[in-house]
């Protein structure tokens, strides 16, 4: 499976929709997704990758991990994972 897949389940997991109902520009407000929510899906991530991603729920704005759509959540977790190979 790929990262993009993983990470739409684990998405569609946490809004409670299809992975079909998440689409690459989707931002994670249109999916109903409330800060808690991020949280949880960044844990989820975190867990599924072994990775450990740079966010603080604080202040997302200080992140140099964009979580502004899909696409930049599979991009920053990509750039993660080359970073620990």
């Amino acid at each position: 499976m790929s990262t993009q897949d993983q990470v739409i389940a684990i998405i569609a997991e946490q809004a409670l929709l299809e992975p079909s109902d998440v689409t690459l520009a989707s931002t994670l407000e249109d999916l109903g997704i409330d800060s808690m929510g991020l949280v949880e899906c960044i844990f989820a991530i975190e867990e599924e990758f072994d990775i450990s991603i740079p966010f603080n729920a604080n202040t997302p704005e200080a992140s140099d991990f964009d979580i502004s759509n899909v696409t930049a959540i599979i991009a920053g977790i990509d750039k993660l994972l080359s970073q620990k190979a």
